[in-house]
């Protein structure tokens, strides 16, 4: 029992000195990783939409729903117009991460920390005046009283734009307050010569409005030349009857200009929302309209803001491969946790091929040491005689056996072990040839001191009392089974010690060929 507690202690201490720096190897690489992992999305996003009773509020309320069972509160905020929510999405004590912005707005920006993710949908300028006026241009409106909106609201920011553009400041026209259905009760009540909205095709101003006698929409032949002058702006085409088939209105085709509503975050949001906030865009808007064609929106065109990174590589390379086949949160904790992936594979992977190359060597290093000793004592022999003291060297040879013999290794490489111990007993025997020709009657075992043959009374020179020659029992001699056999039995005529007969009886090996494998090595 001690002894084999020792056997487990050393190739514990084996296993150890191969194994633990490569475990250790391995913790630091994983610890060195898990610094690059990128922290887990937070739960909730807060979106800045518009009023109540608009396409942005309505759109913010559709995005909170399906981003809901991935897990995600978004909490839509309702806001006055586009331009309070670049306010809100510029300070960070707002809590706001993202926001419907509409094109033409983002001379209010002060801050270079908002980016987009791509563009929405078209909001077309519409722009409607009596009829009996014709005003066929915008230019013709100078002088007129303009119901452009608010200080601060999405219209006035286009409208004034286009004014500028055609020279028509605050001082050479009349700009109104007044917006949406109030801005319809004023032109029909006279007070308003002309009126700006930027609305979808189905929004109730312009269903009003297209309805009311006396009103024209006003075309802009010279669209072409605003969309240069204004990149964010994009030239569309209303074809007749496109808004009433059986009324046919338009009478006519109409040429519009529209920016595009955008969906603008801020630069540190998590590439993960980033990514839910684009899929989802991506349902909401995907489809067919008026303006637009199936799977155009969202897109990376038609913007006004820079266009995120992390929206590029979405725009050029798709969904995320894991978000298409996994939820939202499982799809986020692969995609974190990939970094880790590369100690698994630069350090664990190869270090299972050369671990176990490495042990085997620590251990068979242990057996294979020992043969620079016994081959120094096996090249003594070819040295002078006087230069040679076999007694020595077999001293020499029964220490080497006896440290060879406590030596432990597993039993997987037990046959290394017992070669060298055989090798061992064969340089033994060709010292004992050497000793037993150096003395008187070279032929004659040597005699013991009470004239007994040292062979017969088990004792030899370097070798200790009591000792015997091996013995294999049952082996097969001349076709017949025999009886114990020991190293000084001549029934088979052979002549000579046991160990330069036959050293290993039980393969059948000899002396001969162990000699030439122990030189081959």
């Amino acid at each position: 029992m001690r002894r084999r507690g020792f056997g487990q202690r050393w190739l514990s201490r084996e296993y150890l000195q191969v194994f633990a720096p490569a475990a250790v190897l391995t913790i630091v690489g994983f610890v060195v990783a898990s610094q690059f992992i990128r922290p887990a999305p937070p739960n909730r996003l807060v979106i800045a939409t518009g009023r109540t009773d608009g396409a942005y509020y309505q759109f913010g309320l559709r995005y909170r729903e399906l981003v809901a069972p991935q897990g995600i509160t978004l909490e839509v905020r309702s806001t006055s117009s586009s331009v309070e929510n670049i306010r809100l999405l510029e300070d960070p004590q707002a809590g706001v991460g993202a926001a419907f912005v509409q094109g033409g707005t983002a001379g209010a920006v002060r801050s270079q920390e908002l980016v987009s993710l791509g563009s929405l949908y078209f909001e077309p300028l519409w722009v409607f005046s009596r009829a009996a006026r014709r005003h066929k241009e915008i230019q013709d409106l100078r002088g007129r009283r303009l119901a452009i909106g608010p200080e601060g609201s999405e219209t006035r920011a286009v409208a004034e734009l286009l004014l500028g553009t055609n020279g028509i400041t605050a001082g050479l026209a009349t700009f109104l307050p007044p917006t949406g259905l109030d801005a319809v009760h004023a032109f029909q009540r006279g007070a308003a010569d002309a009126v700006f909205f930027v609305a979808s095709p189905q929004s109730v101003m312009v269903q009003e409005m297209i309805h009311s006698r006396g009103v024209a929409l006003m075309n802009f032949p010279r669209a072409d030349a605003y969309i240069r002058l204004h990149p964010f702006l994009t030239k569309l085409v209303l074809p007749e009857g496109a808004l009433d088939v059986k009324a046919n209105i338009p009478a006519r085709e109409i040429v519009l200009i529209a920016p595009a509503a955008n969906l603008v975050v801020r630069r540190d949001l998590h590439l993960a929302l980033a990514e839910l906030l684009l899929m989802t865009a991506a349902k909401v808007h995907g489809g067919a309209g008026m303006f637009g064609r199936s799977s155009q929106f969202a897109s990376p065109h038609h913007l006004e803001f820079p266009l995120s990174e992390d929206a590029r590589r979405y725009y050029e390379s798709g969904p995320p491969f894991l978000a298409r086949y996994l939820p939202f949160w499982g799809a986020t904790l692969v995609d974190r946790t990939k970094v880790m992936l590369v100690p698994l594979l630069t350090l664990i992977f190869p270090l299972f091929k050369i671990l176990p190359p490495a042990y085997r060597w620590r251990v068979r290093s242990k057996v294979y040491r020992w043969y620079r000793d016994v081959r120094a004592i096996d090249l003594a022999l070819t040295e002078p005689r006087a230069a040679a003291d076999p007694s020595s060297l077999l001293k020499e040879l029964h220490r080497i056996e006896n440290e060879v013999r406590q030596m432990l290794v597993p039993l997987a490489y037990s046959e290394a072990h017992y070669n060298l111990r055989l090798h061992i007993e064969f340089v033994r025997s060709k010292v004992r040839a050497v000793q037993a020709a150096s003395q008187p009657g070279d032929h004659e075992p040597p005699q013991g001191a009470d004239g007994s043959s040292s062979a017969a009374a088990g004792t030899n020179s370097g070798e200790p009392v009591g000792s015997a020659p091996p013995s294999f029992p049952h082996v097969r001699r001349g076709g017949r089974r025999s009886g114990p056999v020991d190293g000084w039995d001549h029934d088979d005529g052979v002549t000579g010690s046991w160990p330069a007969r036959n050293l290993n009886a039980r393969t059948g090996t000899s002396c001969i060929e162990m000699e030439s494998d122990f030189h081959r090595r």
